[in-house]
């Protein structure tokens, strides 16, 4: 059973930083491409960032810079971490990985984490 569990999410000041986590269970993690997506209160979930199995990444041009995503293959997880954190990153923040099933390729998403930022 495909899992995945974010943490690390949290009140922080404008300015400020957090490192979220996702952890994988249920499938073979070092084969799998992760993404972070985010959803903020009204709008539609984005993607944040991803990183391929051998840990190549890409970014939503908006979060070059002060965001930074790598994984731990040894550990099944993948990380976020964000720097220079503004109001408008307040948001719930995902992984997602696609898998192949025996009916094609599906999504699988953990619940989120909370990332509020504020003074």
């Amino acid at each position: 059973q495909v899992q995945l569990v974010e943490s690390g999410g949290g009140l922080v000041q404008p300015g400020g930083s957090l490192t979220l986590s996702c952890v994988a269970t249920g499938f073979t993690f070092n084969t799998a491409a992760m993404t972070w997506y985010r959803q903020a209160p009204g709008k539609e979930r984005e993607m944040v960032a991803a990183i391929s199995p051998n840990g190549v990444t890409s970014y939503a041009n908006s979060m070059k810079g002060p965001y930074t995503i790598s994984r731990d293959n040894a550990k099944n997880t993948v990380y976020l971490q964000m720097n220079s954190l503004k109001p408008e990153d307040t948001a719930v923040y995902y992984c997602k990985t696609n898998l192949p099933t025996s009916r094609g390729r599906r999504d699988y998403w953990g619940r989120g984490t909370q990332v509020t930022v504020s003074s």
